[in-house]
Order: structure tokens, then C-alpha cells, then sequence
């Protein structure tokens, strides 16, 4: 009798003298320390990476072009990651319960799967515009104009939150897995658990676009491999001015494409593991330990805020000049939104 007492008085809730309270993992003060500060690290660079990306974009008029605001819906994207889903998922994940109520649960896993959604389709439809931008470098802005992708930003959007909204809004995750939901319901929970047709469409709309994807940028490196070998060969000829522009435009569009082919592989290796895993559990009964759940939810979450470091240190020096500007006050100044972040005095002044 007594060893039963204390095992039940050993038992942690999430709340105390609450009737149906979750049962709340216990963690020694060491390793809880360390999972605030690498989960809350995640957060604060996936929301001041991501700003200030926007601000470099929107700020300065010399990178107002249709890529360019392309890339900063990418970044409004991941930003909203951190700032309505990290902060939550870090504090849920430490202390392995969810203190911020029960509208804003589902309110937190809607945001969580549009917002993501949103970066994998502003990721497509980036890989579209690379492709035209090196197969026809000198032609590709009067193909890919800021009306398209106007067009390029508004869908994904308009289709990842209407996705979200008519998955969790109207509870057609839980048809047919009603058992279950009962079973992990809890006062101090959030699960969000899909069926089985739920999980084969999140996964359609996952495969499709990524597939995409990489059969793009497969054809974008072909191509760009070709016009290094071509440049190559005629590098010792006398060319015209125009052909050196030509040139020097399609190098920087290559530059462009290894650096969204870099976002793709974070992209992939964050996304694959977490997706696998879903489609696998809905067919075998839900048989992932909460642990690795966790783990592969935050490699998703996570990869919010590589994309601002591989365009602050990838893509072309333009973005880094901007970023040193903002940190240090001078965009400020009256006419900061047309300096020329092209030449050295930019970087130096």
C-alpha cells in the first residue's frame, strides 16, 4: 500500500486538482535549461532572421524585383512560424504541456501547417522563376514580371491557410480516428492528430510540389553546367559588350539558383524525416514514441530559420549590405531607401 501511494504521489500534472489533467513528463533543471535555450534560440532567429530579410527587401529600391518579393513572402512565411508557433511549441515540448488553452491549440497547429505549407509552395514557385532566369537570363523579366508573382505570392497563401482551415476548423482530422482523439484528450494537451485520407492528401501536397522542385532544379544545374562550359570555351575569344553582359547577368542567375538549390536541401532534409514518419504512423497505428514526434516537429519548425541564414550568406553580397545597414541604425537615414547596395562605398559607409 505504501509503495503504491508514492508511486502515485510521484505522478506530475500539468494541472493540479484538475479532473482529466494531463500527466506532465518530468525534467531535471540541467537538460530543461539547455531545451529552452536551443528551441528558444530557433525562435528568436526564425523571427529577427526573417525581419530582416523583409526589411532589406521592402526597405531599399534597388532589390524591388519580382524574385526579390517573392523571397520576402518566403520570409513573412517563416516569420510568422516564429512568432505564432515556436514560442508555444518551445514552452509545450520543455514541459510537455500545453498552458495556453484550448482554442488557441487549434488555432496554433492551423498556423503552424499554412505557414509551413506557405514557405514549401513560395519554394516552387522561386524554383520556377531560377529556371527562366537561367535558361533565358536576358529575357526572363519580361517573362517572370511583378504581376506573376503577385500571382506567385497570393496562392500560396490563399491555399495553404483555406487548407489548414478545412482540416482542423472543421474536424475532419478526427473522422474516423474518434477513439483515439478521446484517448490523447486531456486537459493540458494539444494533439492534432490526422486520419488516414487527411495524412495521403498532406502528403500529395508535400510530394507534388517537392517533386517539382527537384526536377526543376536538376534541369536549372544542367543548364547552368552548359553555360560554364560554353563561357569556358570562349573565354580566351574577344567578345562583344553585349555578350559580356550577357555573361555576367547569367552567373548571377546560376548564383541565384545554387543558392535556392541549398534552401531546397535544408527544405528537404528538415521536411522528409517529419513527413515519412506521419504517413507511416496513420497506417500503422499511431506507433512513433511522443519523443521523436517532437524532434521531427522541430526540424520542420527549424527550418524557419535556416532560410534567412542562407540568404544572408549565400545569395549575392546585395543582402548582407542591406542587413548591415539595418543593424547598424543607418537605414534610418532619410535616403537610405536608395543606396546603392551594388558598389563597395555601401558596404564601407
Amino acid at each position: 500500500m505504501v509503495t503504491n501511494f508514492s508511486q502515485a504521489e510521484a505522478v506530475e500534472l500539468c494541472y493540479k486538482n484538475v479532473n482529466g489533467s494531463c500527466i506532465k513528463t518530468p525534467c531535471s533543471p540541467g537538460p530543461r535549461a539547455i531545451l529552452y535555450a536551443v528551441l528558444g534560440f530557433g525562435a528568436v532567429l526564425a523571427v529577427f532572421g526573417n525581419l530582416l530579410v523583409m526589411i532589406a527587401i521592402l526597405h531599399f529600391r534597388q532589390v524591388h524585383t519580382p524574385t526579390n518579393f517573392l523571397i520576402a513572402s518566403l520570409a513573412c512565411a517563416d516569420f510568422s512560424v516564429g512568432v505564432t508557433v515556436m514560442p508555444f511549441s518551445t514552452v509545450r515540448s520543455v514541459e510537455s504541456c500545453w498552458y495556453f488553452g484550448e482554442s488557441y491549440c487549434k488555432s496554433h497547429t492551423c498556423f503552424d501547417t499554412s505557414f509551413c505549407f506557405a514557405s514549401l509552395f513560395h519554394l516552387c514557385c522561386i524554383s520556377v522563376d531560377r529556371y527562366i532566369a537561367v535558361t533565358d537570363p536576358l529575357t526572363s523579366p519580361t517573362k517572370f514580371t511583378v504581376s506573376v508573382s503577385g500571382i506567385c505570392i497570393i496562392f500560396p497563401w490563399f491555399f495553404s491557410v483555406t487548407y489548414s482551415l478545412s482540416i482542423f476548423y472543421t474536424e475532419s482530422n478526427e473522422e474516423g480516428i474518434e477513439e483515439l482523439v478521446v484517448a490523447l484528450t486531456c486537459v493540458g494537451g494539444c494533439q492534432a492528430p490526422l486520419n488516414q485520407n487527411r495524412v495521403l492528401l498532406c502528403f500529395l501536397h508535400f510530394f507534388i510540389p517537392t517533386v517539382t522542385m527537384v526536377f526543376i532544379n536538376s534541369k536549372i544545374f544542367l543548364v547552368a553546367k552548359h553555360q560554364a562550359r560554353k563561357i569556358e570555351s570562349t573565354a580566351s575569344q574577344a567578345q562583344s559588350s553585349s555578350e559580356s553582359y550577357k555573361e555576367r547577368v547569367a552567373k548571377r542567375e546560376r548564383k541565384a539558383a545554387k543558392t535556392l538549390g541549398i534552401a531546397m536541401a535544408a527544405f528537404l532534409v528538415s521536411w522528409l524525416p517529419y513527413i515519412i514518419d506521419v504517413l507511416i504512423d496513420a497506417y500503422m497505428n499511431f506507433i512513433t514514441p511522443p519523443y521523436v514526434y517532437e524532434i521531427l516537429v522541430w526540424c520542420v519548425s527549424y527550418n524557419s530559420a535556416t532560410n534567412p541564414l542562407i540568404y544572408a550568406f549565400f545569395y549575392p553580397c546585395v543582402f548582407r549590405k542591406a542587413i548591415k545597414l539595418i543593424i547598424s541604425g543607418k537605414v534610418l537615414r532619410s535616403d537610405s531607401s536608395t543606396t546603392n547596395l551594388f558598389s563597395e562605398e555601401a558596404e564601407r559607409d
